[in-house]
């Protein structure tokens, strides 16, 4: 085979969306005679689309070189600035610093301007909008457009318009943020933009969908990326991404089982080059096992996910919370949402609510709902209000205004349901419980009680479920100086269990159920396990 044939199969391939044989032919026309510089740039790109990082930014900077022979300035500039963002991506920021110095000098050295000045300004952008800062970052952007329409360039635009609407969103300027998002994914599913700045984009979108708490459009968009993953299926670049945002989505619609399978299949993809995935699949795998109970295989997810640089909360927190160790959940998420952007803040404010009503600290409580209920005022997305509702519920719950609880309740509830959200849904019926329960009307609280229990074991959700039994329980057992989770260790020590067993039954780790057989033995003056399944039988507990 002579080597233009080989190049144009390799070219043929990479316009057809076949990355791996685009690879493999200008692999072939290389070793037979060498590549101009536009294929070594387009064979670059293909080896990081298939998860080659390593090939990629090898192969364009042999492009850069080339277009540097040919006295293409430009060209040899955009070279630089792209291996100059993979490696930002690779987490190299050294060498990512200094491919921008270089294309930096390369522009200032031509006489001619170019949309690559456009290009030198994205990661100075990129660094304001990480940081929070989204005044700054939206006029870095502003200006980033200005070069993208001067020049023409596609790719240039649609990035610039990401990140336009990416800060807006962060200032909570969210329908002007989500419309200009809409905006550039027109131009992405026209095909107007090329692969690695598309599958940036798609990603990013579905991001920021998330932290605006757009559920309509973050399904739509990942349904639009998995098709087109799909068509690309050698494609590893934004692979991982898609298959964790579709955990994301199955996990809230009570897929459990499907959940963990994508975020394993995007942990996969993340090890093959789709870097960009760890997180996700690592958090992801960590929510799914935190609801049904597998705390210590949780805990190593989140673990794994914090490795990667970003901290897996809310979900480590609420981990903490149902170990028993409210105290830490109570400080770990203080931290978080002290230190959080606006946009990600208000993501956790939610857990924040429960963390604090569990820790007693109604004021806090009621402090990060009206909050929420503040942030609910500018937009009306169903998921912000049965976030919002949800949340009310429980701090009016927790105030003793029963019956405005349960108003907000039925509300929160009859929206998850509309979202398909079902374990949501059923925390709502057990927080309706609890208020009926306060009303004095228990024929209704365990109506509710037990509605959500059948959720929950369709679920396996091993922990609400534990929940309820101490909740339906309590009607039968005494007033005491126990609390509810104490009862239950002490009904498990009559049982004759180890405090391994305990731990295994109620989901807690060892060393919580000690400190609860400890927190036993004080409050009633015990000093033995046998003298504690005494106290059981003769107060009825078991």
């Amino acid at each position: 085979m002579t080597s233009s044939v080989a190049l144009d199969r390799g070219r043929v391939s990479y316009a057809e969306h076949h990355w791996t044989g685009a690879f493999s032919a200008w692999r072939d026309a290389d070793q037979e005679g060498g590549l101009p510089a536009h294929d070594l740039e387009l064979w670059g790109t293909a080896a990081v689309l298939i998860g080659r990082n390593a090939d990629g930014v090898e192969t364009l900077t042999r492009a850069h070189e080339e277009f540097l022979l040919e006295g293409d300035v430009v060209n040899a500039a955009r070279c630089a600035v792209w291996i100059g963002l993979h490696m930002m991506d690779l987490r190299e920021p050294a060498q990512s610093a200094g491919w921008f110095a270089r294309a930096q000098r390369l522009v200032g050295e031509s006489p001619d301007s170019s949309s690559v000045e456009g290009f030198l300004l994205v990661p100075a952008a990129l660094g304001a909008l990480y940081s929070g800062e989204g005044e700054a970052a939206a006029r870095a952007f502003d200006r980033v457009a200005e070069f993208g329409e001067r020049f023409g360039d596609p790719d240039l635009s649609a990035l610039a318009r990401l990140g336009q609407g990416q800060a807006r969103i962060m200032l909570g300027q969210l329908n002007a943020g989500l419309a200009m998002l809409d905006e550039v994914m027109v131009a992405v599913t026209a095909g107007e933009v090329s692969p690695i700045p598309a599958g940036i984009i798609y990603c990013a979108v579905l991001q920021s969908c998330r932290l605006a708490f757009d559920l309509r459009r973050a399904q739509e968009w990942t349904v639009a990326l998995d098709r087109w993953c799909h068509d690309r299926p050698d494609m590893v670049a934004f692979s991982g991404q898609c298959q964790m945002h579709r955990a994301e989505l199955f996990c809230l619609h009570g897929a459990w089982t499907d959940a963990l399978v994508a975020a394993r299949v995007a942990e996969d993809r993340a090890q093959r080059g789709d870097l960009d995935a760890f997180f996700g699949a690592y958090y992801q795998q960590g929510e799914v096992q935190r609801l049904r109970g597998e705390f210590a295989a949780a805990l190593q997810s989140y673990a794994l996910a914090n490795q990667t640089g970003f901290e897996p909360q809310p979900g480590l927190a609420l981990l903490r919370l149902a170990d028993g160790e409210v105290k830490a959940a109570q400080s770990v998420l203080r931290r978080a949402v002290d230190s959080a952007d606006p946009a990600t803040r208000r993501r956790l404010l939610a857990a924040l609510v429960e963390i604090e009503l569990a820790a007693g600290d109604v004021v806090a409580a009621r402090a990060a709902a009206d909050e929420l209920t503040a942030f609910c005022n500018t937009i009306t997305m169903p998921m912000v209000l049965a976030v919002t509702e949800q949340a009310e519920g429980a701090v009016l719950l927790a105030e003793r205004d029963a019956r405005g609880a349960l108003a907000r309740l039925r509300r929160a509830r009859t929206l998850w349901l509309e979202l398909d959200a079902p374990y949501e849904a059923a925390r709502c019926r057990v927080l309706a419980g609890r208020a009926w329960r306060t009303l004095g009307d228990e024929e209704s609280a365990l109506l509710e009680f037990e509605a959500a229990r059948v959720v929950f074991v369709e679920l396996g959700a091993a922990p609400a479920i534990i929940e309820l039994d101490v909740l339906t329980q309590a009607t039968q057992a005494p007033a005491g100086p126990l609390t509810a989770r104490e009862i239950e260790v002490v009904r498990l020590i009559s049982a004759g269990l180890t405090n391994r067993a305990i731990a295994g039954e109620l989901f807690l780790s060892e060393k919580t159920v000690a400190r609860h057989i400890s927190n036993v033995f004080a409050k009633l003056g015990l000093s033995s396990r046998a003298a504690a399944t005494a106290y059981a039988y003769e107060h009825g507990l078991v």
